[in-house]
């Protein structure tokens, strides 16, 4: 499936009052929309993701999975800021025509729910039927949800928050930290700050997973080893891997986006901001996820009106919820069936 771009015409003005010109976002969509146009599934992806959700989220979207072409009209945008296709600070400036690296502007979940609702409005998606997403894909969703209460139908957030945690804004800014101490960061060039963004993706992983998932994973038998452990080098790896397919730049902006998100800003609280919400909702939570613990998610669930929460267990820790797909499938499936059979009790009621 190959990637699609959608070309904003307008200055794209920013939450912070700056304006962006030449809005570029990149997208993925399959299968088709029906007659009812009620089989729209929107996905957020989360921090180094792309559009391309059958890519990245295998056994739960794809051929033959709960969310399949066959079935429904799915769609994902590329967010803001990342390197996939949209805008992003590697984007050329065409005041200066070279790229724009720092000088981008600081962007928020919210301008990334704005750019979505454009591009909403420009495939003529009136209603969603269903809005899924965890982590960040979780932080945009429930922005949507809120902002745009009356279109989002149904709802799935994933190891998300109303409110990025100090603790998170402390693992961002701790890999921040790395990218900065490697001086090719002011050198803007696209390599720039490549070692330094190897460093942050080592610290991430630290939040990513769990206690467990390493010790069942690099634990050593080589019981007389003192150096050149498994997992020094899994670190290692993921850090190298992470520097192939992304930049430091678009990093390090993502996850100061992160640390913005909070629902309640300019809506009296984060409670009220959340009982806006209209949407049939799912919360799911992962009971050993560091970087996003269960208790955020039971906030959600607690102040979302109509909202069911599912806590899982995952060997992966927060990566559980791209993993753990098997278990999605069936609990977001008995949610899909629930609030199916409510709509049709609703509607047997309306008709008597």
């Amino acid at each position: 499936m190959n990637t699609k771009f959608y070309q904003h015409k307008k200055q794209f003005v920013l939450e912070s009052g700056k304006k962006l010109s030449d809005l570029q976002i990149a997208y993925h969509t399959y299968g088709s929309l029906n007659k009812k146009k009620d089989n729209v599934i929107w996905v957020c992806h989360a921090l180094t993701a792309n559009s391309d959700v059958f890519d990245w989220w295998p056994g739960l979207f794809g051929e033959n999975c709960l969310f399949n072409p066959d079935e429904h009209f799915i769609i994902c945008a590329n967010i803001l800021g990342s390197p996939y296709g949209t805008s992003n600070p590697l984007s050329i400036n065409k005041k200066t025509g070279q790229p724009y690296y720092l000088s981008f502007p600081d962007i928020s979940v919210r301008d990334m729910v704005n750019a979505h609702k454009i591009l909403a409005e420009h495939l003529k998606i009136t209603d969603i039927g269903l809005l899924i997403g965890g982590s960040l894909g979780g932080q945009q969703a429930v922005e949507w949800s809120i902002a745009e209460p009356e279109r989002i139908k149904r709802l799935v957030l994933i190891a998300t928050n109303a409110q990025h945690s100090p603790w998170g804004i402390a693992f961002n800014e701790s890999q921040r930290l790395a990218i900065t101490a490697d001086r090719t960061f002011y050198a803007l060039s696209p390599e720039g700050g490549s070692k330094g963004l190897k460093v942050a993706r080592s610290i991430a992983l630290l939040s990513y997973r769990a206690y467990e998932t390493y010790g069942g994973s690099q634990l050593e038998v080589n019981l007389d080893k003192i150096n050149g452990f498994k997992a020094s080098s899994y670190q290692n790896y993921q850090g190298e891997k992470l520097v192939k397919r992304f930049n430091a730049y678009s990093y390090y902006l993502l996850t100061k986006v992160m640390d913005s998100h909070n629902v309640g800003r300019k809506r009296n609280n984060i409670e009220d901001a959340l009982k806006q919400v209209r949407a049939k909702t799912l919360v799911i939570g992962i009971g050993n996820d560091v970087l996003f613990p269960v208790a955020e998610q039971r906030f959600l669930a607690e102040y979302i009106p109509h909202a069911r929460l599912v806590e899982l267990n995952s060997f992966y820790g927060h990566d559980g919820f791209l993993i753990e797909t098997e278990t999605l499938t069936k609990e977001i499936g008995n949610f899909l069936k629930s609030s199916d059979a409510e709509k049709t009790v609703f509607s047997l009621h309306k008709i008597a």
